[in-house]
């Protein structure tokens, strides 16, 4: 069955991968980019992208307007944010971590619950924890614990270790990073944006609930997938 996504973070490193691989196979019908600039996107007329201010205070009830009209398109629409700072986030501090990724992307989901999308997939990173003495490793837990407080029926969290192919990790530190096994070594950025893919096409015969998805996982969904 066809299926629609409204996403966030759809301009970033990942948040691309994952509408390249959407708009590279025939299942997704329409890719929705929130976006709070405009872009030029390619020539595939399933892509368009829907500019809003995400730091006014409708925010929240916008994208749910937009979920709310794909949903009444009568294909499954699932949520997705692919929001994240990078090795940008050494010179935010850690409010302006928090407004983007626990107040934009906490926005963002909870406009996509209230609008009848049921199913979300979140970018996260391999051992997020809110308890974290790291300071990006924390925000990145209490992003997750605020997503997940707001009752998807399934919440596909995405904790990726080194990503190579993306602009922002060294390509040393890709290299050594395939030196280290299980979930803090490399992952491939098509690949993470291919596994999203993954997730979307078969949630019908998923199970409820919260699932975390760290490499391994990941390469297993594109394993399914081909």
């Amino acid at each position: 069955m066809a299926f629609r996504v409204l996403i966030i973070g759809g301009t970033g490193q990942v948040g691309a991968a994952v509408v390249r691989a959407l708009a590279s196979g025939p299942a997704c019908a329409e890719v929705v980019m929130v976006n709070r600039k405009a872009i030029s996107l390619t020539a595939d007329s399933r892509v368009r992208q829907v500019i809003l201010d995400t730091a006014a205070t409708q925010f929240s009830a916008e994208v749910t307007k937009l979920a709310q009209d794909m949903v009444a398109q009568g294909d499954p629409v699932y949520g997705a944010s692919c929001v994240g700072v990078g090795k940008g986030s050494m010179q935010w501090s850690e409010a302006e971590l928090k407004a983007l990724e626990i107040g934009v992307v906490g926005g963002f989901a909870r406009g996509c619950q209230a609008g009848g999308i049921t199913q979300f997939s979140l970018l996260s990173a391999v051992g997020s924890t809110a308890k974290s003495r790291i300071r990006y490793v924390r925000v990145m837990g209490l992003k997750e614990d605020a997503v997940r407080e707001i009752g998807f029926q399934r919440l596909a969290i995405f904790r990726l270790g080194i990503i190579a192919g993306n602009a922002h990790t060294p390509g040393y530190v890709a290299w050594l990073g395939r030196l280290i096994p299980g979930s803090f070594g490399t992952i491939e950025q098509d690949d993470i944006g291919r596994a999203f893919v993954a997730e979307f096409i078969n949630s019908s015969v998923r199970s409820d609930g919260v699932v975390y998805l760290e490499n391994a996982a990941m390469r297993e969904r594109l394993r399914a997938l081909n």
